[in-house]
């Protein structure tokens, strides 16, 4: 069996091992592959991994041998799963594997907005606190989160570990999401009070027709004054230009996202010149822990598809 990984890098820079995948059958690994080489690279697979590289119908048209096409991430935009149905080709993504991870990540970013570690440690080591009149020293507000209201929009997996998180820290916790959701251990709001009462608004949801764009500048207007912004979800789900006037009007009191519109993130975009932003290049997901697991998951859902049973399959 021939097993093609499109782009093994960003999962794998070789801090891993591969042999997972590698006892299945012949392993063929690049670490990127551009859109144009995409149809060729596929051409005598069986299976195909692929985390970024679009698959799209003109790219299955010639892989005729192909019969699964593992995601190494969760998100399926990647691959058009249309077309690879109407092939009989089974898609499979890898759900869960990094929410730990993320949430982590969240709070990393809440607190580097509250106490403003990076800020003060830069200027200890220039200096400042030695020099300082004062046994300490701050630069700016600090802020303590235990009596704030934590919103997270998008009750999942995820949405609820971060709102456990924030209880966590003395935080109330409230919850907006289209599905059911039992397990949040927050109250269930409707959205537009989520707006109105987070002093932290979390975003936790899919980009989706329903959820593109839906921080814009109708919806900012309706959060509370000098509240606070995360996205460790999708960028797609806010209106960039308008989340960086938010913050130049001092609406938002700050952003702090893992995610952007395109990523790699565009050197035009109005959030890199904005004031009070706090960008990562989508890192939540990266802990060698988490991408180890995440390879693992995804070799058991090859050795599953094999043996006639496929999990987690989303087309």
């Amino acid at each position: 069996m021939q097993i093609v990984v499109l782009d093994g890098h960003a999962v794998n820079p070789g801090d891993l091992s591969w042999d997972c995948l590698r006892e299945f059958g012949t392993l063929s690994v690049y670490d990127r592959t551009p859109p144009e080489f995409a149809a060729q690279r596929l051409i005598g697979a069986d299976v195909a991994f692929v985390c970024k590289t679009v698959i799209d119908e003109a790219a299955l048209a010639r892989a005729r041998n192909l019969r699964m096409i593992g995601l190494l991430c969760t998100g399926t935009d990647a691959v058009d799963l249309a077309a690879a149905a109407r092939r009989g080709i089974v898609v499979c993504n890898v759900p869960s594997y990094s929410t730990d991870a993320v949430v982590q990540h969240t709070f990393a970013l809440l607190l580097e907005v509250c106490s403003l570690v990076s800020l003060h440690n830069r200027e200890v080591h220039r200096g400042r606190w030695t020099h300082s009149p004062d046994f300490c020293f701050w630069d700016a507000p600090l802020i303590e989160l235990s009596g704030k209201t934590f919103g997270v929009l998008g009750c999942g997996q995820i949405g609820c570990r971060a709102a456990g998180a924030a209880m966590a820290f003395g935080m109330r916790a409230i919850g907006f999401s289209r599905g059911e959701h039992p397990a949040f251990p927050g109250e269930r709001v409707p959205f537009e009070t989520l707006l109105a009462e987070s002093d932290v608004l979390s975003l936790h949801c899919p980009a989706t027709e329903q959820t593109r764009g839906v921080i814009n500048a109708a919806s900012l207007a309706r959060m509370k004054e000098g509240a606070i912004l995360l996205n460790t979800a999708r960028g797609a789900l806010c209106v960039s230009q308008d989340v960086a006037d938010a913050l130049e009007s001092g609406r938002l009191r700050a952003y702090a996202a893992d995610v952007a519109a395109r990523e790699p993130i565009l050197r035009s975009d109005p959030l890199l010149e904005a004031s009070n932003c706090i960008l990562t290049p989508h890192i939540a997901w990266a802990p060698r822990e988490t991408r180890q697991r995440l390879l693992r998951l995804a070799a058991e859902n090859l050795r599953a598809f094999l043996n006639g049973t496929p999990v987690n399959r989303v087309n």
